[in-house]
Parts: structure tokens; C-alpha cells; sequence
């Protein structure tokens, strides 16, 4: 890296950091999480406005360790016993949230006169819940450890496994026209065979990691040695054909169930600090101001589709809530459900890479994926149950 990529690097990195914080704060004081001010100032800052933070590879693979980090934490607050006791609800929330928005967002697209295929990636891209931002949230708002919590956790984590399946599937659509069931299958019990090994492999080694740490005498070893597993388990699942998120969810499930888990918890946190909110300020950086514009030539039918596709990816996910049973707040739940984030931005990109969505459905997705990002926030802060803390 040279002198000029250098100072752009620490430029865009500090003023992430800075402008997240600021923001964060002007967030909470008007009542809403701060992962709301992280956002908007992520479009401020980004390139289509002030250009601060340029999306290089640098800034976005520090996004990357960021939620990462994040997903870390989570899986060190969340009681594993509970989200088990939750599976049922939170798989049928996940099983109706990914059903819905696609049929949604196939019909959607296919009223709106355009192919097959290129409804068939609308709808995959509405799909998937973005557990980083929901995680974020309900952690700013003291819900994680609460049952609707749990249940939006083990959906979203669910929501993610199967996400990788449909892109897989899809995107041999796009390549081949076909689809071999067998391989769909393969990717799904990879994806939830790594979550179940990465668990019963990883307590062993946790407790392993943490007498080791007990024994060590320099300084900083326990959040380093932490972050490493997390890090290597999020390896791991990248290369069994996961989400490398999950990784580091589990480990923070398996760390946590050793008898230093609040000491690791209270020492990665101010890691995760710096780290974390990186990631959602770059997520709001890649936002093009551009495409708001209506008087744009193209803009007015990639506008109308956003709002027809942000309406069934809303309502989809909303009504998955539903899905769950017991005494729970359903309407929270399916609030919880409805960010797409990074995934559906994922989802998008390859779509336009694989020529399945041309430029006005391109941006109409990222838009409808914009839109359930920033009106999720709000919507959690005003439907928390009664009685929960603040």
C-alpha cells in the first residue's frame, strides 16, 4: 500500500469512526438506535456526497471484520439453551420470511413486464434477513436476551444458511438454465451441518483456549486469543460453503458456555467498538443519491418498482412474525425480520454480474434493500413490547 492509498485508508477509516459516533449520538437523542445515525451518516460521508469514504478494499474489509465482530458479540449475549428452546418458532418466522417476500417480489417483477429469471433474482434478493443490522438493534434496545429476541436471532441465523442455498441455486439458474436439486441439497446440509459441527467441535476447544489464556501472563491475551478463534471459525465457515457471519456467531455460542464468557464479552466489546460501526456506515455509503432522482432518465420506473418491491419485502417479512407461537410479541418479531442489508445487496450484485437484472431492476433492488435497512430502527424503537427495558 502506497503513501496516497495509505492516507485515504486512515482518512476514510477516522472519519467513519468519528462521523458514526456523532451521528450515533444526535440518533439517540432524538430517540431512535443509534445504528439509524450510523447509516445516514454512512451516506453523507459516502461517495456519492462528500466522498470521505470511498468504498476501497481497504475500508471494506474493515467492514467486514467489523460485523464479524459484531456477530461475535451476539453469540457471546445469546443463551444457547434458549435458542434452541425457540428453533421451532424461529425456523417457521425464517421458512415464511424467505416464502413471501419471493413470491412477492416475483410477482412484482413480472407485472412489471419483465422475464422469468430476472423476477426469479427479485425475489431471492428480498429473502434474506440482515442479522447484523437486526442484531444491532435489539441489542440497543435490550431485547436480545428476551424470548421475541432469541427468536428473531435463530430466524435471522436460519434466514442466512438458507439465503447462501438460494443464491446457490439461483445463480446456476442464471448460468445454466437448470437447477440440480442435488447440489442445492449439498449446500443446505453443508451450511447447517458446519453451525452443528462448529458447536459440538468448538466447546471442547473453548475451554481448551481458556485454560491456556488462565495460564499466560501478557497482557491483552484474552481478547486476542478470543478474537482469533472467532476469526478462524469465521475461516472455517467460509470455506465449508457458509456464511463466515456464522462462524463467528457460533464461536461466540461456544465461548460464551465457558466459565470466561462475560470476561470475554466485557473485553471484546470495546473492540467490536471500533470495529462494527464501520461496517453500517459503509453500508449507508453505498447508497447513490443519484438514483432518487426522478427527472433522471430511467430513475421514474426504477423508482416505482423500489417502492412496489420495499412494500412486499416489508409486508412479507412483517407477517412472518406471525409464524411464532407462545407469548410473544409478533408484530416485534416480524419488525425484527424485515432489514436486507448487505444480503440482499449480495444478491443484487450478482444478479447484475450474471446479466439477470438490467440496470432499472438493478437499482429498484438495491433501493427496496436501502429502504427496509433505514426503516427498521424506527419501527423496533416504537413496537418493543410494554414492560421492556430500556
Amino acid at each position: 500500500m502506497g503513501h496516497g492509498e495509505l492516507g485515504t485508508f486512515l482518512l476514510a477509516f477516522a472519519a467513519a469512526l468519528l462521523g458514526a459516533k456523532l451521528f450515533g449520538e444526535l440518533a439517540e437523542r432524538i430517540g431512535q438506535p443509534a445504528v439509524l445515525g450510523e447509516l445516514f451518516v454512512g451516506i453523507l460521508l459516502g461517495p456519492s456526497l462528500l466522498g470521505l469514504v470511498p468504498l476501497t478494499a481497504g475500508i471494506l474489509l474493515v467492514a467486514e471484520i467489523g460485523v464479524l465482530l459484531l456477530l461475535f458479540e451476539v453469540g457471546l449475549e445469546t443463551d444457547l439453551d434458549e435458542l434452541v428452546r425457540v428453533g421451532g418458532a424461529a425456523t417457521a418466522v425464517a421458512v415464511v420470511g424467505m416464502v413471501l417476500p419471493f413470491a412477492g417480489g416475483y410477482l412484482v417483477t413480472r407485472a412489471a413486464g419483465f422475464p422469468t429469471l430476472t423476477a426469479v433474482f427479485v425475489g431471492a434478493a428480498l429473502t434474506a434477513t440482515s442479522i447484523g443490522i437486526t442484531s444491532r438493534v435489539l441489542s440497543e434496545l435490550a431485547m436480545l436476551a428476551s424470548r421475541e429476541g432469541q427468536i428473531i436471532l435463530g430466524a435471522a441465523v436460519a434466514d442466512d444458511i438458507l439465503g447462501l442455498v438460494v443464491l446457490a441455486v439461483v445463480s446456476q439458474v442464471a448460468a445454466t438454465g437448470s437447477v440440480a436439486v442435488g447440489d442445492a441439497l449439498k449446500a443446505a446440509g453443508l451450511s447447517f451441518g458446519f453451525l452443528l459441527v462448529a458447536i459440538a467441535v468448538g466447546m471442547p476447544l473453548g475451554r481448551v483456549l481458556v485454560r491456556f489464556v488462565g495460564k499466560a501472563r501478557v497482557r491483552g491475551i484474552l481478547v486476542a486469543a478470543a478474537v482469533a478463534f472467532a476469526l478462524l471459525a469465521a475461516l472455517g465457515a467460509a470455506r465449508a460453503g457458509s456464511a463466515a457471519i456464522v462462524g463467528a456467531f457460533a464461536a461466540g455460542l461456544v465461548l460464551a458456555r465457558t466459565n470466561r464468557g462475560r470476561d470475554i464479552e466485557t473485553a471484546v466489546r470495546p473492540v467490536v467498538d471500533v470495529f462494527a460501526p464501520v461496517f453500517f456506515v459503509v453500508i449507508g455509503a453505498q447508497v447513490d443519491v443519484a438514483y432518487l432522482n426522478p427527472s433522471t432518465p430511467g430513475n421514474r420506473a426504477a423508482l416505482l418498482l423500489a417502492l412496489g418491491l420495499t412494500v412486499v419485502g416489508v409486508v412479507g417479512k412483517f407477517a412472518a412474525g406471525f409464524a411464532a407461537w407462545g407469548k410473544v410479541s409478533r408484530v416485534f418479531i416480524g419488525a425484527g425480520m424485515i432489514p436486507r442489508g448487505e444480503v440482499g445487496l449480495i444478491f443484487a450484485q450478482i444478479g447484475k454480474q450474471n446479466g439477470a437484472l438490467p440496470e432499472p431492476v438493478f437499482v429498484a433492488v438495491v433501493l427496496a434493500v436501502f429502504a427496509t435497512t433505514f426503516v427498521t430502527p424506527p419501527l423496533l424503537k416504537a413496537l418493543r413490547p410494554a414492560g421492556a427495558k430500556s
